[in-house]
């Protein structure tokens, strides 16, 4: 089912060349917990990154001249993680999120069978983690919120006990609605003041 609303998504790219290209991957796996429940992988970055360090974080970045979203995220998912994910395993592509610190970002949907060859490259990654689809499900897992310096409302996903702000928490909460069967826009959710730059 979530494959079919996957390749069924009416995507909104960004038009122009004013921001930079970039893809990350919201990879489905099989729970760590015995539950036999799906998950997606999501990472802390490591302490040392230029930018956003120690943030909560999709495997992605940038996209290298000539290369395709799908092909950006899955190439960033093996430089990050170390996993291998076959083009065909690719679901689909949601909205892209224009950034503050000026990229529009694509989420591409993978499925991974056996995540268990995980190795973590340590100058980007400090630790993943997996994440149930049904703890980003429920009321509580969103929160919106109005900030002085701006008049987008500002999202805040909470995943388990950690809190995940924009644009993260604006690519998974997208995510989100679509595992619940709606189609809901993000462009407009703004992030927090100390992830403008």
């Amino acid at each position: 089912v979530l494959s079919a609303r996957c390749r069924a998504f009416p995507r909104i790219a960004h038009e122009g060349v004013d921001l930079k290209r970039a893809a990350v991957a919201i990879t489905l796996v099989e729970a760590d917990d015995g539950s036999g429940e799906v998950a997606f992988l999501l990472t802390r970055r490591a302490a040392q990154m230029r930018a956003h360090a120690g943030q909560w974080a999709l495997p992605g970045g940038r996209c290298d001249p000539g290369e395709t979203l799908e092909e950006a995220a899955l190439r960033e998912l093996h430089e990050e993680l170390g996993l291998e994910v076959p083009a065909h395993d690719v679901l689909g592509v949601l909205d892209d999120y224009p950034t503050r610190s000026g990229y529009a970002i694509s989420p591409v949907i993978t499925w991974l069978d056996d995540a268990s060859g995980m190795r973590l490259n340590p100058q980007e990654v400090a630790s993943a983690h997996r994440f149930r689809l049904d703890q980003i499900l429920g009321d509580d897992a969103v929160d919106f919120e109005v900030i002085p310096e701006s008049p987008r409302p500002l999202v805040r996903m909470r995943v388990g006990e950690q809190h995940i702000h924009a644009p993260t928490a604006a690519l998974i909460y997208q995510f989100r609605e679509l595992v619940a069967g709606r189609i809901t826009r993000v462009a407009d959710l703004e992030q927090p003041v100390f992830a403008w730059r």
